[in-house]
């Protein structure tokens, strides 16, 4: 699934600048229903919220609390959906 992602991303990326991508966005989000636009920005304000929250727990959490390096951590973050929810299940000790 990821690598379909990735060709979709890198084909889109050759075809088209990058304002046209972002131009294509705005118009696939204006096409949203009201319900569709709230739920996108809803779940783009949890995840940035549980990113933030695990960025600063990470900062202020002592190295032998945490399973495995801190920059990893921090690094994982960046992975939507799947970084935060990974450290604050596996990441703490």
């Amino acid at each position: 699934m990821i690598a379909n992602m990735w060709t979709i991303i890198m084909t889109r990326l050759r075809v088209s600048s990058m304002s046209t991508i972002i131009e294509q966005a705005r118009k696939e989000f204006a096409d949203m229903s009201t319900a569709q636009r709230a739920t996108v920005t809803i779940g783009g304000a949890l995840e940035l919220t549980a990113k933030i929250a695990s960025w600063i727990d990470l900062s202020r959490r002592p190295s032998n609390q945490v399973r495995g390096p801190k920059w990893l951590w921090a690094t994982a973050q960046l992975i939507n959906g799947l970084g935060p929810v990974a450290y604050w299940t596996i990441g703490r000790k």
